[in-house]
């Protein structure tokens, strides 16, 4: 399942996608092998009952098997040039989007079994109302904290680097000329200087800016 480009920016771009880490499916695995053994057991020893014992099992594997995987499935990661996003669900679904300029600490945490396995959770600080935004079972949390700082310090970058260069025929006053330009108009007014000792002084005022 891809990320649909038509939720990305104009020049977002992924940088990588994945799904919660395979662990999850380790325990929907067991009940599908219990729920196989069960439904064999049932016709070998009480065959009178045995399709009521079958349907029983069979919606009881439907919820710890076919529930948890689906949830798997459609879990994803999504880390893109601007952001971290994550979805939940089939139809009701809920997410989480971090702009990457918003994160301000990543740290990740890993059992002695999930070091072996290469899962863990990520704890995501970031400022705004969000605060703190956990991910569970991330596949090589190690690796993806690494590459969030790097996007995260390319994102940064790019944002400080953008800024917009003045026009040929933008015209800024230097606050000491323009007080000077109205010092001479007062001087002019109460007669100390004349007209044209204060066009001229105006005038070079006015190529200083």
């Amino acid at each position: 399942m891809s990320w649909p480009e038509d939720a990305l920016s104009r020049d977002e771009t992924i940088i990588t996608s994945f799904r919660p880490h395979w662990k999850l499916l380790f325990i929907p695995f067991v009940w599908f092998v219990g729920v196989l053994v069960v439904i064999g057991l049932s016709f070998g020893f009480v065959s009178s009952l045995a399709p009521w014992i079958s349907l029983i099992v069979l919606l009881a594997g439907l919820y710890l098997v076919v529930r948890p995987l689906v949830n798997w499935w459609f879990t994803r990661y999504v880390l893109t040039s601007e952001r971290l996003i994550t979805r939940q669900g089939l139809i009701a679904q809920s997410g989480v989007e971090i702009p990457l300029e918003r994160i301000t600490n990543v740290n990740f945490s890993q059992t002695v079994f999930e070091r072996m396995l290469g899962a863990g959770d990520l704890l995501i600080e970031s400022a705004g109302s969000s605060g703190q935004s956990s991910f569970s079972n991330i596949p090589r949390p190690d690796q993806f904290q690494t590459t969030l700082y790097k996007i995260r310090e390319q994102r940064t970058i790019e944002l400080s680097g953008r800024s917009v260069a003045p026009t040929e025929t933008t015209t800024e006053f230097k606050p000491h000329a323009a007080d000077s330009i109205k010092r001479l108009a007062e001087l002019r007014d109460q007669g100390l200087i004349s007209a044209e000792e204060y066009e001229e002084k105006r005038m070079k005022l006015l190529d200083e800016i």
